[in-house]
């Protein structure tokens, strides 16, 4: 297995509720990410009783199952018992084959993901897209709790989305909904096209422009010439910019404007009620300040009203979310 397993939070087990049989009545919830995979125990009332993580084993698909596997054995000793099982994969399932699809981690492209996952947990399991993890769990109890129609977006290492209808990921018939990070940026100027190359086949995807990884690499693409670019980090950028650097600052405005424009179309065609921000790159606080002026440019609608909120369980709303998936 790659990387060791941290113990993150275990929290006093006195609200767990044993069910008729004697076990702990818990909600269990698997993150499998690109870098990292995180598991939650969760009471029904969402108190977290355990969390654990442990790395990826990049490009290793059944170094991952085992990872996975080990997480959840050492998730139910600690809370001395079982649970249902939801995981959230970063990518998502063709609805017949349930082959794997649209995954950023590419090598689980083309695998049979849920049937491998039965096979590993020996149980009935539940899995979805993180992003409509990460949409279920800010509707349930989060951000987005009290709207009926929430678009979660993630600008991480990747970009994405997922949507929320009363509390519940909608997935549609391809179950491609909220594949936001692979339409293309709207309105390209010269310079932005064709763009770069995707992973998905396609050039110039949402992703290659508004990803953490992207705001990074626009910045080394205009940055002097002897600089390391091993120094050069997002959120070593984003404090040059407060700091006044004037490269730093354009950068930054380049990327609120290529959010707003790639949002301003799901305004257009969805008006979501609330838009929920996950990912390194919603940690930033100007981007509450910055971006929703700059949207309301774009909409076809005179008025932008929708709230621009960052995710309430930030680098948890996946976890729990896959948590959610047995609610």
């Amino acid at each position: 297995m790659s990387g060791g397993i941290s113990d993150e939070t275990h929290e006093a087990r006195d609200q767990d509720a044993p069910d008729a049989e004697g076990r702990t009545t818990m909600l269990i919830g698997i993150d499998w990410g690109g870098t990292k995979i995180e598991g939650i125990a969760m009471t029904p009332e969402g108190q977290q009783i355990a969390r654990l993580r442990a790395d990826t084993p990049r490009h290793d698909y059944d170094g991952c199952l085992a990872v996975i596997a080990d997480l959840v054995a050492k998730l139910e000793a600690e809370a001395g018992g079982t649970g249902t099982l939801g995981i959230g994969i970063p990518g998502s399932l063709e609805p017949k084959s349930r082959l794997g699809k649209g995954a950023s981690s590419t090598w689980l492209l083309g695998r049979p993901v849920e049937a491998d996952l039965r096979r590993v947990l020996g149980r009935e399991i539940r899995v979805e897209n993180d992003a409509d993890c990460l949409a279920a769990s800010e509707a349930v109890d989060g951000a987005g709790a009290g709207f009926n129609v929430v678009f979660a977006v993630i600008l991480g290492t990747g970009a994405g989305a997922g949507i929320a209808v009363g509390g519940r990921a909608h997935h549609g018939p391809n179950n491609s909904a909220g594949e936001w990070g692979h339409n293309p940026l709207p309105m390209p100027n010269l310079t932005e096209l064709p763009g770069t190359p995707c992973y998905c086949g396609k050039h110039g995807c949402m992703e290659t422009w508004v990803s953490g990884r992207a705001f990074r690499a626009d910045y080394l693409r205009h940055a002097p010439a002897d600089i390391d670019p091993e120094t050069v980090t997002s959120p070593g950028i984003i404090e040059a910019m407060r700091q006044g650097d004037r490269l730093s600052g354009l950068i930054w405005q380049r990327y609120v404007d290529r959010v707003a424009r790639g949002l301003s179309l799901v305004v257009n065609a969805l008006d979501p009620d609330i838009f929920v921000m996950g990912g390194g790159m919603s940690n930033v606080e100007e981007l509450y300040l910055d971006l929703p002026t700059v949207l309301a440019r774009y909409t076809f609608s005179t008025v932008f009203h929708t709230p621009i909120r960052r995710a309430v369980h930030g680098d948890s709303s996946g976890v729990r979310g896959a948590a959610w998936l047995w609610r």
